[in-house]
């Protein structure tokens, strides 16, 4: 019984990838007909013999394309999107670059550097589609004037191991950057942009989804200051980033464009890949299974470990019909202090293990939709009793690993690691308990 729930466990999750891949979500929501294009329900009137410009960055973004060029084929297409390494995907006509992430590198920098320049030659009849998911906000590449890249590797880190959520990081990394935070859909002289986006924020927050680089952003250097000295960052700044950011706050460097900005009046930012979408798959795969389902929430935040007792007292306490599938979306944060390799979602799924040691009848999995789970091959993890024990039975003891945040090690030696490779698609994270 206790493989076979692992197994469901894993086809719930599977399910819910499946209902967020780019090419239902591209056909659904990018039509071509009789030469008209239509987004999302607007039309666009395609002037004759120019591209259609299509770019695009995050870990979907060579997905996205791939799926939309077909879609396209009546009319000339040209551009360039920026994935994750190993996220390429053969593309015909518009260049696919490969680029570093969580942290930037000289890849993501030059690869933005040639996006800038094609977003320059643009020109106002055109039309220009921009395919935006997670992962973005490393993937897009730049750093300050005065400043290296080096300097703004070392701020994303302390960022990714201070606690922060993606809201503060993502504030932080917009006033680091002249293109994220509305930045990028400056630059190019349209009045037809159409960004197509896949949020892998909690509240679909469009102004942070990869740190909103077509979208007005209400955020200040003040604030980007204020989160830094919340984590007590601001003392281990490099000078460079530092004095940036004051200038910043002075009025010296010009702000992200707020809402009402002029320049944004053309762009138009659809929605159209959620966590609440993946959810609502997983549930139906769920009753399908024979479970009884609860979807709790898709906007769950705060530490791993918290939400990982959440989730077992809510097994713990089900009153309703047997087996059962309690489901919950979103993105839980973990506060790195050892030194080992893990995730957020192994991480979550070894706190619940240590729960569920004397509790038989529950599973517990957490798995990012992306693929991929902090710097691993892995997705995430799933146990349960009979594999905390077993684990135990081998000597790994559970709370050491947990307490050196690493859980990755931990489930590579006891099982239940589950590896997808890159989905090639992102809206955050699903965590599921069944009860037997």
């Amino acid at each position: 019984m206790t493989n076979m729930m692992r197994e469901h466990a894993i086809s719930i999750f599977s399910a819910a990838v499946d209902a967020v891949q780019p090419s239902h979500l591209m056909q659904q929501h990018v039509q071509l007909p009789d030469g008209t294009l239509t987004v999302c329900g607007k039309t666009f009137s395609l002037p004759a013999g120019r591209p259609v410009w299509v770019f695009g960055a995050g870990k979907a973004a060579a997905a996205m394309a791939q799926a939309l060029e077909p879609i396209l084929s009546p009319v000339p297409v040209q551009g360039i999107v920026i994935t994750k390494y190993e996220h390429a995907l053969p593309l015909q006509h518009i260049r696919v670059a490969e680029a570093g992430h969580p942290l930037p590198d000289e890849s993501g920098v030059q690869a933005t550097a040639q996006m800038i320049a094609r977003l320059k030659a643009v020109q106002p009849g055109d039309v220009v589609l921009f395919l935006l998911s997670g992962g973005a906000s490393a993937l897009l590449a730049d750093y300050p004037e005065g400043a290296s890249l080096t300097q703004v590797q070392q701020v994303f880190e302390l960022l990714l191991k201070s606690g922060a959520d993606i809201h503060e990081m993502n504030v932080v990394r917009k006033h680091l950057s002249s293109v994220k935070g509305g930045q990028l859909a400056l630059l190019a002289n349209t009045h037809a942009w159409c960004s197509l986006i896949l949020s892998d924020v909690v509240g679909d927050d469009l102004s942070i989804i990869g740190s909103g680089p077509t979208v007005p952003d209400p955020s200040t250097f003040s604030d980007a200051v204020a989160i830094l000295d919340k984590y007590s960052l601001t003392a281990k700044l490099p000078a460079a980033i530092h004095d940036h950011l004051q200038r910043g706050c002075a009025g010296d460097i010009r702000e992200t464009p707020k809402p009402g900005h002029q320049g944004l009046h053309a762009v138009n930012n659809f929605l159209i890949g959620s966590n609440a979408i993946a959810l609502e798959a997983a549930k139906q795969k769920a009753i399908a299974l024979g479970y009884s389902t609860q979807v709790l929430t898709s906007a769950a935040t705060g530490q791993a470990a918290s939400i990982a007792a959440e989730l077992v007292a809510a097994a713990r306490d089900w009153k309703g019909r047997r087996p059962a599938c309690i489901l919950m979306g979103g993105e839980s944060t973990v506060t790195v202090t050892g030194h080992g390799l893990g995730g957020r979602n192994q991480h979550l799924a070894l706190a619940a293990g240590q729960l569920l040691a004397a509790e038989p009848g529950i599973t517990i999995l957490s798995a990012g939709t992306d693929g991929t789970d902090g710097p691993t091959d892995a997705a995430g993890a799933v146990t349960d009793s009979e594999l905390m024990l077993s684990a135990a039975a081998k000597g790994l003891d559970a709370a050491h690993y947990l307490e050196q945040h690493d859980a990755y090690h931990f489930f590579e030696k006891a099982g239940g690691l589950i590896k997808t490779g890159p989905t090639q698609t992102n809206v955050m994270d699903i965590m599921l308990a069944i009860i037997s």
